[in-house]
Order: C-alpha cells, then sequence, then structure tokens
C-alpha cells in the first residue's frame, strides 16, 4: 500500500522558514516525479513545486520562486520543500504528491497527473 506522509508544517511569523517533508513507503521514490501543492481555505489546490525522479530538474511557480527549494533523498525515500522567507499568503494545507506518467515538463503542474497524494500537512504565517 502506498503511502504518503507529509511532516514539519506549523506556525510561522513572516519571513522565517520551514522544511517540510514527505515521507513515501510502498513505493521506490526515485522512479517517481515527486510536487507539491497547496490549498488555502476556501481556494483550489494549485501547484508549488515538482523535482524529477533523478533530481536534475526542478520547477517552481512563479509565487515561491527564489524563496523555496524541492530536493530529494532517494535513499531516505524522502522528499523535503525548504520554504524561507514565508509570507502570510504562503498559508495553506501543503500536499505532496507522485506521478510517474509522461510529459512532466508540461502535465506536472496538473492535480489529475499525480497518482498518490499525502493527507496534506497545515503551514500557518502570521504577519
Amino acid at each position: 500500500q502506498v503511502q504518503l506522509v507529509e511532516s514539519g508544517g506549523g506556525l510561522v511569523q513572516a519571513g522565517g522558514s520551514l522544511r517540510l517533508a514527505c515521507a513515501a513507503s510502498g513505493m521506490t521514490v526515485s522512479t517517481y516525479t515527486m510536487g507539491w501543492f497547496r490549498q488555502a481555505q476556501g481556494k483550489e489546490r494549485v501547484f508549488v513545486a515538482r523535482i524529477t525522479w533523478s533530481g536534475g530538474s526542478t520547477y517552481y511557480d512563479d509565487s515561491v520562486k527564489g524563496r523555496f527549494t524541492i530536493s530529494r533523498d532517494n535513499a531516505k525515500n524522502t522528499v523535503y520543500l525548504q520554504m524561507n522567507s514565508l509570507k502570510p499568503e504562503d498559508t495553506a494545507v501543503y500536499y505532496c504528491a507522485a506521478g510517474n506518467g509522461r510529459g512532466y515538463n508540461t502535465n506536472a503542474r496538473l492535480i489529475s497527473w499525480y497518482n498518490y497524494w499525502g493527507q496534506g500537512t497545515q503551514v500557518t504565517v502570521s504577519s
């Protein structure tokens, strides 16, 4: 049974940092493109970042570019999202996802492209 479990969320002041982790079980992370999404209260779930199976390619939404870094440790079957210079508008539930279909370059922003999802972790940024 595949499971993705996010951790590391919490309450932080604006300008602070958090590192989210997504631990996978029942699957081999190294064969999947991994993504992070977020969903603010009352809004749709949106793409944040993705990293290819090798870690050689990353891609970010413009809203987080330069502040967030996605990385992976295939030996630990874990993906990370380092979030710096946090803003109140970053407040959301953050989800990790795994996908292994074709076309990650064009499709990795799409919720439907991913095969597995975690349960989410809350990030709250106070002003």
